[in-house]
């Protein structure tokens, strides 16, 4: 796989009900991370796709979206409406489909980007041709740090993570670290993560095309799962330190009555899909 001396790179990030102050917030360090690869020589043409899945007003969405990425900032912005609400994954697969870039970034309207992080993506394809995708350092916006590479799910861990009180979650600390990886993740690099969280995927274009993108099967959640699994029959997924991020979001299965239901059937979909594991 022969990397180009500068390489060109395309963002998808999907909007539904999204709070405008935080994707202002990523947008704005798109931007900035983009500027610091390209003074770097690194990278050349950028493009940024908003997939708005239904904003409630459209018209503040665009104005959120040219204040963040100004045309000086000399980047192609579109941004694709009139779907409808299609879910996140397909939503994603409008951008990636439109890309003919050497790279491609999913992200999420939620997570803000140190300045090097592009920078370093970009390094690190470049220097390693066996990995079609990169996941990030990811902290909240407390400090704390997110462990949102995995491995494969058990059922129980599911139902534990999403439902579970924290007194009944405690005898199973050390289940659901190593779900996390966490014995793992104090290296600089992780080569063979099993699954990567879809808030921030740096990925090969080529490699996204080669396996279609998100399954338009999962509507939301669980479609990153599945990515990843599917990515990795065909390279390798590496967590890489020196790639940070902020992520706002999280909780998945806390967010009320449709967020569960939706939550249970792609977790469902997955498991007939890739195989149960109980425990």
């Amino acid at each position: 796989m022969d990397e180009p001396a500068t390489a060109s790179l395309s963002v998808g990030v999907v909007v539904y009900h999204s709070d405008l102050t935080l994707l202002s917030g990523t947008l704005a360090s798109l931007a900035e991370s983009m500027a610091g690869a390209r003074r770097e020589g690194g990278l050349g043409e950028v493009e940024v796709t908003v997939v708005d899945n239904g904003s409630p007003d459209p018209d503040a969405l665009d104005r959120a979206v040219a204040s963040a990425l100004p045309p000086e900032r000399g980047i192609a912005v579109a941004i694709r409406r009139g779907h409808g609400n299609v879910g996140y994954g397909r939503g994603h697969n409008i951008a990636i489909e439109a890309s003919a870039m050497t790279y491609h970034l999913i992200l999420n309207p939620d997570a803000v980007l140190e300045p090097a992080a592009l920078r370093e993506s970009i390094r690190f394809l470049g220097a390693n041709a066996d990995v079609g995708l990169l996941a990030p350092d990811v902290h909240g916006s407390a400090g704390e740090r997110q462990f949102l590479c995995r491995r494969y799910p058990s059922v129980l861990v599911l139902l534990l993570r999403g439902f579970a009180p924290r007194w009944l979650r405690r005898p199973f600390a050390t289940l659901l670290d190593r779900y996390e990886l966490r014995d793992r993740m104090d290296a600089d690099v992780v080569r063979d993560v099993p699954i990567a969280s879809g808030c921030f995927m740096f990925a090969r274009r080529e490699v996204l095309a080669a396996v279609g993108g998100f399954s338009p099967d999962y509507f939301l959640y669980f479609e990153d799962y599945d990515l990843s699994m599917r990515i990795r029959r065909r390279s390798r997924i590496a967590y890489v330190s020196r790639v940070r991020i902020v992520h706002h979001g999280g909780d998945a299965a806390r967010k009320g009555g449709t967020h569960v239901r939706l939550f249970l059937n792609s977790g469902l979909r997955f498991f007939r899909t890739h195989g149960w594991k109980i425990a």
